[in-house]
């Protein structure tokens, strides 16, 4: 089953759904989950690729940062101030209906802002999130299956900017329950799972910004996939 959320977007869930307001179940909490590849030497280069843009290594592996639920937006474009902002695409995991969900979204984050502090920099942009979403329990046994894709536009082109699946991530209810272990979260809770690392460009350049983004998860057990798109305007930096 796939639910609908109901903002307007260019979202789209191949396999059709139902409808969710957010009005009804709007974001109460948001969590982000950083350093989630469950490949050590992937881990390494993915800490090695931020380095190269001076952030700093993690205290520990994984970490969980908090982020303001109000920076969650399903729009098709955010502003961002300056020109040191590019996305990655995270499967997120949220809590409605007594139940989890799984969609797709993008940890926007300042670059810059990033080289001194990772948990600032997570509160600088707003952080799209596609309107549709599978059950959780109808994927959970097949979960390394489920592939993660993004492309951005280069150029005027639009290239492959990360692929792979969530076999290089940590299991996503491991994460979940590293942060939520507890309790029965509140509805609306959404927590992003982590990332890939970026396939470089003719340049050797990997993360970096781009004018539009595209975010899929691909199920190809039952052949369907949701996909949001969002473009990225930049406001100028004033002093």
């Amino acid at each position: 089953m796939t639910i609908q959320l109901s903002f307007a977007c260019e979202s789209i869930a191949t396999d059709g759904g139902t409808n969710l307001s957010l009005a009804l179940v709007p974001a109460t909490q948001f969590v982000i989950a950083g350093w989630t590849g469950r490949d050590a030497a992937a881990i390494e280069h993915h800490i090695h690729e931020l380095e190269l843009l001076g952030v700093p290594a993690p205290s520990t592996v994984p970490l969980y940062y908090r982020g303001s639920a109000i920076l969650l937006t399903q729009s098709e474009s955010i502003e961002v101030i300056g020109p040191d902002s590019s996305g990655e695409a995270e499967p997120v995991l949220f809590f409605a209906n007594n139940e989890w969900w799984l969609t797709v979204g993008s940890d926007h984050t300042d670059r810059r802002v990033e080289t001194y502090s990772v948990a600032v920099s997570k509160q600088m942009c707003p952080k799209p999130i596609a309107k549709a979403a599978w059950r959780w329990s109808d994927v959970v046994g097949y979960q390394d299956e489920i592939e993660l894709h993004s492309r951005i536009l280069e150029n005027g082109e639009w290239i492959p900017y990360q692929k792979g699946s969530f076999a290089s991530i940590r299991p996503l209810n491991t994460l979940r329950d590293g942060f939520f272990s507890t309790t029965t979260p509140a509805a609306g809770s959404f927590i992003s799972c982590g990332t890939l690392g970026a396939i470089k460009n003719a340049k050797g350049e990997g993360i970096r910004p781009a004018p539009c983004m595209e975010l899929e998860i691909r199920d190809p057990r039952r052949k369907r996939s949701i996909i949001h798109r969002y473009s990225t305007i930049v406001l100028p930096v004033v002093a």
